[in-house]
């Protein structure tokens, strides 16, 4: 059992005390004692055999999808697959239903059966869709359909609408809803009753079950529950990270793209699931990272690009940017096309063991749009049939059009309370049910927006969820952009403990290591902690979530290989993705290979990894820039599942003892000082610049200490010009000498020593395109 349900009394209660939005009308709550007659219902069953539930709507007619024309608006409701018409039985399951309750919404179980309840302010209608297994046969989803219609005067709490049904099983049962209401698009309402549409609160989702399986690419989504199995046991010795922000090192990875290809070397069963990232942890430790960041894991659909002829229809969304449901894993990344319900516990299986391993797991999320589309090519399958008008920012000054913030059709509404309670009941779930350490909110500064778009100096959402209890220990962090031109790196709304993505770190250190001009002092301030962004109020250098690379750009590889970016395999004529890269292809190799362009290409890489590794702040790094993988110039790969972006586990062979070795060391090196990593802002006391010229346009070199009071003082210098420094180096502090960590001119092993390399003089010859690190001892 999950959580009990609220008492019929308790009930009203509540529902008296949620926004207006949710208690505009209805009957009250009513007792739940005395089953309704089935036939009082409007019960209709269906035997079918197929991939899918049989769906017949009262009459008996097989579900359709229907292009809908209203006041010269098209709804392009593609029809995606042609269902024969089911056999109705002439028996129906023996079923006790009550009128049920209105919390909590989803499906919860009940002493007396399995409640289930939605939420819809506008509709006129809300029939219950089952799909109940064939006994004996987990899985399948022969057992028919259901529906019940439920009757507003008794299965409605103000806004919500609800049924109990006593006889249920108790898990492996499949739900959705049919909803109808007004139809005037003009007023922001999209309903279309022909649509088996998916609770917005199913806490697990079934539809197709291996990712990418093209002959059951047109799967609806149904809901699911599970009131069978045992608790998770997380073990008695289970503790969570509990890593401070200043001290993590995050690994942004997507969770099939890192063990999917078969260099993986991993069974076939398990490539490309949660289980799979478990089998590669050992990596992530020899790497020395203590938090991934993983790209979205809820549930998505990864071919909505194929669901009508366009540009885009050869491509299959493994990024993951395109959510179906907030509250179910990703159902494909379950090992051998095991279901939601595996997924769910192998999901926890990977948590604990990356846990155990002492690394933190933090969750990309998408909460400023849907799956569901835009108006010219919708895509029904949840909250834009369930009530369009709440879900989604509309506007009412232009014939109740959808607004698109996102870049991806729709904005959800997220400051509508209704809207901000689910988004608050996901990100809680998260926590409770699975044990995740924090979230980073894709665009988040379209969650800044009020329900007509408007930007927001104090959104609700935003301060909810800094000052929700149960998300109190977790880490969160915007992406403060959106599409819509809401630029508020440095201003986001943060309560003292939003961090951000920096997106004015990733260009300013690109445009320094690679030899720009006039970026000394910004290259000085990004490195030190961009206290000109943060130092505010309460905030602190680890809110700056610093990155050269990331998912969507070029990788570390490529942003030092190619001028441009070269999309076309994207089939958007290349004007997708971003042209800003401050890229560099460090010259020509011609058709033999200059080895002098590759050597200054590895020198580039090892400079902005130092950098990133050195910076005040919280760094992140992208999969695979630990071996140098590359993307062929793509800076905008969402829709490739091949080697584009597929972990390469052999060239991480090939260049272990190299690349990797440099990488690795650089993060365990931070790690073991605390002078990459302080709590405050640096001062006077506790850095040295070895500047007296920070004006100097052409200055292309930066020299530095940090001071650890204790006598083990770190030097750095970076010298971007395409030629020889020598530069003077400062006296070590007390009786101590400077010995050589780091100089990304050398070959490995050279490049990095440990334990350092003595003999450092009073000057050194700091190379073209180089750093150096240089430690006291």
């Amino acid at each position: 059992m999950l959580h009990p349900l609220l008492c019929d009394s308790s009930a009203a209660t509540k529902a008296s005390m949620i926004p207006s939005a949710l208690s505009s009308s209805g009957s009250g709550a009513r007792s739940c004692i005395g089953p309704s007659p089935i036939s009082e219902m409007g019960l209709k069953f269906s035997n079918r055999a197929g991939n899918g539930p049989g769906l017949v709507s009262k009459r008996g007619d097989p579900v359709k999808h229907t292009t809908a024309n209203v006041s010269g608006q098209r709804a392009q409701e593609r029809v995606l697959v042609e269902e024969e018409a089911p056999e109705v039985s002439e028996t129906t399951p023996s079923l006790k239903i009550f009128p049920g309750q209105a919390f909590p919404l989803g499906v919860s179980e009940v002493d007396n059966g399995i409640n289930f309840a939605i939420f819809s302010q506008h509709a006129t209608a809300v029939t219950l869709c089952l799909s109940l297994p064939e006994r004996g046969k987990f899985g399948r989803l022969d057992g028919g359909m259901m529906e019940l219609a439920l009757d507003p005067h008794v299965n409605k709490t103000g806004d919500i609408w609800h049924i109990c049904i006593e006889d249920l099983p108790r898990s492996n049962v499949l739900y959705g809803y049919r909803i109808d209401g007004p139809r005037g698009w003009h007023q922001g309402h999209r309903f279309d009753s022909s649509i088996v549409l998916l609770d917005p609160y199913a806490k697990l989702v079934e539809g197709r079950r291996y990712f990418g399986d093209a002959s059951n690419k047109f799967s609806r989504f149904l809901g699911s529950y599970d009131f069978d199995s045992l608790p998770f046991y997380w073990g008695e010795n289970y503790e969570l990270p509990n890593i401070h922000e200043k001290d993590l090192v995050i690994y942004e990875m997507n969770v099939r793209a890192y063990t999917i290809d078969e260099s993986s070397g991993l069974d076939p069963k398990i490539r490309g699931s949660y289980l799979g990232v478990i089998e590669k942890i050992p990596h992530l430790l020899e790497l020395g990272i203590n938090a991934v960041e993983l790209l979205p894991v809820f549930e998505f659909d990864e071919f909505e690009f194929q669901r009508f002829p366009n540009p885009r229809d050869h491509m299959i969304n493994t990024w993951g940017y395109s959510t179906t449901n907030f509250f179910a894993p990703m159902s494909r990344y379950a090992s051998d096309g095991g279901g939601p319900l595996n997924a769910s516990r192998e999901f926890k299986e990977m948590v604990k063991a990356l846990h155990g391993a002492g690394i933190e797991v933090i969750l990309d999320v998408v909460y400023n749009h849907t799956n569901e589309a835009d108006d010219a090519n919708p895509y029904t399958t949840s909250f834009r049939g369930v009530d369009n008008k709440v879900y989604y920012m509309v506007d009412m000054n232009n014939n109740g059009q959808l607004l698109n913030f996102s870049g991806c059709g729709n904005s959800l509404n997220c400051n509508h309370p209704v809207v901000m309670e689910l988004i608050l009941d996901s990100l809680r779930h998260w926590v409770i049910e699975y044990h995740v350490d924090g979230f980073r909110f894709d665009l988040a500064s379209a969650l800044c927006r009020g329900t007509d778009g408007s930007p927001l100096n104090a959104p609700p959402l935003i301060r909810a969820i800094a000052k929700d209890a149960v998300l109190s220990r977790c880490k969160i962090v915007s992406e403060p952009w959106d599409c819509g031109g809401l630029y508020l790196v440095g201003r986001f709304p943060n309560w003292d403990r939003w961090a951000e993505w920096n997106g004015k770190y990733r260009d300013d250190i690109r445009r320094f290591i690679k030899g720009d001009s006039g970026m000394k002092g910004s290259f000085a301030t990004r490195v030190a902690g961009s206290a000109d962004l943060y130092k505010k109020n309460k905030r602190k250098p680890y809110h700056s979530v610093n990155f050269v690379i990331a998912h969507d750009g070029f990788t570390l590889y490529d942003l030092v290989s190619y001028n441009f970016k070269h999309n076309d395999a994207n089939g958007e004529g290349g004007n997708d993705g971003c042209n800003d890269n401050f890229s560099w292809n460090c010259g020509f190799e011609g058709e033999s290979g200059d080895t002098s362009v590759k050597s200054l290409r590895s020198r580039q890489m090892k400079n902005f990894h130092l950098a990133l590794m050195i910076s005040q702040g919280t760094p992140m790094m992208l999969m695979g820039d630990e071996y140098g993988h590359t993307r062929y110039g793509n800076n905008n790969s969402y829709g490739h599942d091949t080697i584009i972006n597929h972990f390469r586990w052999e060239q991480l062979d090939a260049r272990r003892r190299n690349h990797f070795r440099f990488f690795s060391e650089i993060i365990k090196f931070r790690r073991t000082h605390h002078l990459f990593r302080q709590e405050n802002f640096l001062n006077k006391d506790n850095v040295t610049w070895h500047e007296d010229n920070w004006d100097s346009y052409d200055s292309k070199f930066l020299a530095f200490t940090l001071h650890d009071h204790n006598g083990g003082d770190i030097y750095l210098a970076f010298n971007a010009h395409d030629f020889f420094v020598r530069v003077s180096i400062v006296r070590p502090p007390g009786k101590r000498s400077w010995f050589r960590v780091v100089d990304t001119s050398l070959e490995s092993p050279d490049d990095f020593v440990r334990d350092g390399v003595p003999g450092i003089g009073s000057t050194y010859n700091v190379a073209p395109y180089s750093s150096i690190l240089l430690e006291a001892k």
